[in-house]
């Protein structure tokens, strides 16, 4: 009786969770085009003038969120003048990926240059945030070519003690995982989901309907959870592997990252050794700013990527004199 009890009920939860998925993808359509790239489908979208001046601004977001996260604020600001493309990392919002093993920041950054290459964008700015942090420093060492420079938003860059939670273990691990997420996940998560944001934007205030307006019931979809689980267990062993390299990156990179003000990604272990580490390096942190730099001083942001431009210019201008 208890068996058939638990049957009914994990029966009821997987029902409850694909209305879910169907509400969510009803009220978060892509807005995008579709990239075909060798092991998964890129949702891109592209926005401000293609001629603009310059090189095109690539952003990239971090863990449990999607492109909307890049996009809000600064993106569309910078789009008015810029040509801004914003993209949803293999496995996240719009895009997919055959395999949940490409987690990587190697095999997302093949990924991401190939649907560039698509694109026809020669050398990109890219913008990351958080885990995205490891990809953009993963695409300047393994495509140098397409990489103007780095503004790297409260990176991950280095391995870090501890884990990532006891819970993205259990979504990681075979069948345990695809239960849960086919289960509990989206009706569990839509309870969490709201203090989960606020806690990552303390100890600044989380902005108003941010969970609405940035598509995050898009993460609770099964095949996003455990794309997003997989992408954290995977990432501390990725960058152990890639940090020893970051020396020889020759970009410029603009690091911008709170205090110790921001609990989710240490400056001390990540951003200021970076700094350290990258020969052509800025470092700038921000005395009481949380994890989620681009909500928190948008306008900095800004004005260090067309600083950065600028810089670039100046250079191009030199050498042809």
């Amino acid at each position: 009786m208890v068996a058939l009890i638990v049957v009914a009920a994990l029966a009821v939860l997987a029902l409850v969770t694909q209305a879910g998925v169907l509400l969510a993808q009803r009220d978060h359509p892509a807005r995008g085009r579709m990239v075909e790239v060798d092991g998964a489908t890129l949702h891109v979208v592209d926005i401000g003038p293609r001629d603009a001046a310059g090189p095109p601004i690539v952003m990239l977001h971090g863990a449990s969120s999607n492109l909307e996260v890049m996009r809000q604020p600064v993106g569309e600001r910078l789009a008015q003048h810029r040509r801004v493309i914003l993209i949803d990392r293999p496995g996240h919002g719009w895009s997919t990926r055959d395999r949940l093993e490409d987690s990587t920041p190697e095999i997302q950054g093949r990924m991401v240059a190939q649907a560039l290459q698509k694109l026809g964008v020669g050398k990109a700015i890219f913008v990351a945030h958080s885990w995205a942090g490891a990809l953009g420093l993963r695409i300047a060492l393994d495509q140098p070519q397409m990489v103007a420079g780095l503004v790297l938003l409260a990176p991950v860059a280095y391995p870090w003690p501890g884990g990532v939670g006891r819970y993205n273990q259990w979504i990681a691990t075979p069948v345990i995982g695809p239960l849960l997420a086919h289960t509990i996940t989206l009706p569990l998560g839509l309870l969490l989901a709201e203090p989960g944001a606020r806690g990552v934007f303390l100890p600044q205030p989380m902005p108003h309907d941010f969970v609405r307006n940035t598509a995050t019931a898009l993460l609770l979809r099964p095949r996003e959870f455990l794309a997003n689980a997989r992408d954290l267990v995977t990432l501390k062993a990725a960058v152990a592997g890639q940090a020893p390299r970051y020396a020889g990156i020759k970009a410029p990179i603009t690091v911008i990252a709170g205090d110790e003000s921001d609990k989710t990604v240490s400056t001390r272990i990540h951003s200021r050794p970076l700094a350290a580490a990258a020969p052509d390096a800025k470092l700038i942190v921000l005395p009481g700013v949380g994890h989620m730099v681009q909500n928190a001083a948008p306008d900095l942001v800004m004005a260090e990527i067309e600083a950065m431009i600028g810089t670039m210019a100046s250079n191009t201008a030199a050498a042809v004199n």
